[in-house]
């Protein structure tokens, strides 16, 4: 039997958020973000040595999840994260 824990637990939800972050290269970005917005998909890309195309992807689904959230400033795109709980989760990881 599954218990819900008093209804504090969103499964359904919940599920989708760890998913998001089941992979090594989302964690590493959220990781990075964990210390403020970053502002330069290009530096991320030689950072984590994948193609620029690749970290879009990937924060693409993490946007899509709701875990960051992206702003134009000029001409960048500074990307933020915009669910607590994520940084709760690294935190419990490290």
């Amino acid at each position: 039997m599954i218990l819900n824990r008093g209804g504090k637990m969103n499964f359904e939800n919940d599920s989708e958020i760890l998913k998001a972050l089941g992979h090594p290269v989302r964690l590493q970005i959220i990781a990075g973000l964990c210390g403020g917005p970053v502002c330069n998909v290009s530096a991320m890309a030689g950072k984590l040595k994948i193609p620029q195309s690749t970290v879009s992807q990937h924060l693409g689904i993490l946007k899509n999840r709701g875990l960051i959230t992206a702003r134009k400033t000029g001409v960048e795109t500074c990307y933020y994260i915009s669910d607590e709980r994520v940084k709760k989760i690294l935190s419990d990881l490290g």
